[in-house]
C-alpha cells in the first residue's frame, strides 16, 4: 500500500469533506487536460507522434486510476 501511495501522492491527500474530494478530482482532470493538449501538439511531429500518443494513453490511465483511488480513499475503503 505504501508503494501505491508513493506512485499516486495526489490521490492520498487528506480529504475531509466532499468539496475537498471534488477539488482533488478537478485538479486531476485539469492536469490530464493540460497534458492532453501538450501531447496533441507534440503528436503532430511525424516521427515522435506514435511514441507521444502512447505516452498520452498512459497519462490518461494514470489520472483515471488516480481519480478512482481518490474516491476509494475518501470512502475509507483503502487503509
Amino acid at each position: 500500500m505504501e508503494l501505491i501511495k508513493k506512485i499516486f501522492p495526489l490521490s492520498f491527500t487528506e480529504k475531509k469533506t466532499i468539496g475537498a474530494l471534488i477539488i482533488n478530482i478537478l485538479i486531476q482532470i485539469v492536469i490530464c487536460a493540460v497534458a492532453g493538449i501538450v501531447i496533441g501538439i507534440c503528436a503532430m511531429i511525424p516521427v515522435v507522434g506514435i511514441i507521444i500518443g502512447l505516452l498520452g494513453g498512459l497519462i490518461g490511465l494514470y489520472e483515471l486510476v488516480g481519480i478512482v483511488l481518490s474516491i476509494l480513499d475518501y470512502a475509507k475503503v483503502l487503509k
